[in-house]
């Protein structure tokens, strides 16, 4: 279908929301939405066979150009009527993976785009109260607060300690939960709580101080993944960097962008540039994909903030990914022998979002005895994204299947990739094809090979 035809499908789509409501009204938030960059969009239609959703579904409105084309049929207009809930339906059902970004010869920012226009959805659409008080709950009372959410997990923690887990799942129970009992199963054995309280404000170099650097340890990831945050700061430290991790930092705000609270996003953006700003580093750390796309776009979250946004701008150029860093210093190179395949799956918001590609791949072959192994379709979404195995469930898993044919293929011993998402929604594709494989963090790997541990001391059973 040409742009023409796919354009004219839009519209007749967007009149029928429009003529279901006869009221207008002009809608709060579009005067920040950013048009010179939706203006952008050619509409070439090169970025549809990168993008999972129309892969999937075969729909124009279910495309990147087909939603900015909702977007401005939306926000255009001169008295915009109210947003139907099947208008969001389309832009809700979007990864955000940005493969389309790594795609358009335009530079559309498709991401900022796409939070804006759930923004200015969230604060315009009426939403029932059962969703209000789940959005209240998770992204105002538990993400930014990390008492609650310490809480929260040394919980779980318990439930899995001492067997519930086991017994719940044994009966049968979580099978009579419908969506909540799909949500246990991602989740993963969690740390004991105490790991995590090992983290120091600053840890020493190894040796001679070459650089001094922050750490973000994030806030789902410091509680599922505490492992790989201490295996982070370890590496770090074994490379000659005085490691700095202020305990007034907060979440980054990326799953409030994604889910369009973005004044919340801004509010947790601020506190974390106070929280290094007065620190004179080198570089900030991250080891969440995730996070350090939205990390390094708090310049463009902030930009029109007169306090904050050469402050943003400051610390969104100091944000570095993990393998980033330490692709671009010289990297005290691993003794200790990993003898295992290895394939590398590129997480979306690393590879599309900060364009960091060869990079983890190079920390990966500095470890001896490991062989890499190509993974075809490395670049393709896994189907997490964020929430997104929680809020579209079914396209999630046949994302996800895709994914894992690939990853079949290689034979691999590990998957290694740099989200904690993908880290959980590979390694339930894992256990629900019985690989014979684990999803692992490719820090995790090289603090193994600093340490000298043996495989078999981390491998699963099998």
């Amino acid at each position: 279908m040409g742009y023409l035809g796919a354009a004219q499908a839009v519209k007749k789509v967007h009149q029928k929301f429009n003529m279901s409501n006869q009221q207008t009204q002009q809608l709060i938030g579009v005067d920040a939405f950013s048009w010179k960059k939706w203006d952008a969009c050619t509409h070439c239609g090169l970025c549809l066979p990168t993008c999972p959703t129309y892969r999937e579904l075969g729909l124009e409105t279910d495309s990147p150009r087909g939603r900015l084309y909702l977007m401005g049929s939306a926000f255009k207009a001169e008295d915009a009527t109210p947003l139907s809930e099947e208008w969001s339906e389309y832009i809700y059902r979007c990864l955000d993976c940005r493969a389309c970004e790594t795609a358009c010869p335009s530079g559309v920012h498709f991401g900022e785009l796409l939070e804006q226009a759930r923004a200015i959805y969230e604060q315009n659409a009426p939403r029932s109260a059962m969703y209000r008080f789940w959005t209240n709950l998770v992204f105002k009372q538990i993400l930014p607060n990390k008492e609650r959410l310490d809480l929260i997990f040394e919980l779980m923690w318990l439930y899995q300690r001492l067997g519930i887990r086991w017994l719940v799942q044994k009966v049968g129970i979580l099978k009579l939960m419908g969506q909540l009992g799909q949500m246990e199963s991602l989740l993963p054995k969690i740390p004991p709580p105490q790991l995590k309280y090992t983290i120091r404000d600053i840890t020493p170099a190894v040796g001679e101080t070459r650089y001094r650097v922050g750490f973000i340890p994030g806030c789902i990831m410091n509680q599922v993944f505490t492992e790989t945050n201490v295996a982070t700061i370890r590496v770090l430290a074994e490379n000659g960097c005085e490691v700095v991790t202020p305990r007034n930092q907060t979440c980054c705000g990326a799953l409030h962008l994604h889910n369009g609270v973005r004044d919340i996003a801004s509010t947790l953006a601020k506190q974390n540039i106070d929280a290094f700003e007065a620190e004179h580093l080198d570089a900030v750390i991250i080891n969440s994909a995730g996070c350090g796309a939205t990390l390094k776009e708090y310049e463009a979250l902030l930009e029109n903030d007169a306090t904050y946004a050469e402050k943003a701008r400051s610390f969104s150029h100091k944000m570095r990914d993990i393998s980033e860093f330490l692709a671009e210093i010289e990297m005290i190179p691993p003794t200790g022998e990993i003898e295992k395949r290895v394939t590398y799956d590129e997480p979306c918001h690393l590879l599309h979002g900060q364009s960091v590609k060869e990079q983890p791949r190079k920390v990966l072959q500095a470890i001896p005895g490991l062989e890499l192994i190509e993974l075809t379709e490395s670049e393709w979404c896994c189907g997490s994204a964020g929430i997104y195995n929680i809020t579209q469930p079914e396209l999630s898993q046949e994302i996800l299947e895709r994914k894992m044919a690939h990853i079949a293929e290689t034979d691999a011993d590990i998957v290694a990739t740099g989200n904690p998402g993908c880290l959980l929604q590979i390694q339930l594709g894992i256990q629900k094809h019985g690989l014979q494989m684990k999803a692992i963090h490719p820090v995790n790997l090289l603090d193994y090979a600093y340490r000298g541990i043996a495989p078999e001391e981390f491998m699963p059973e099998q």
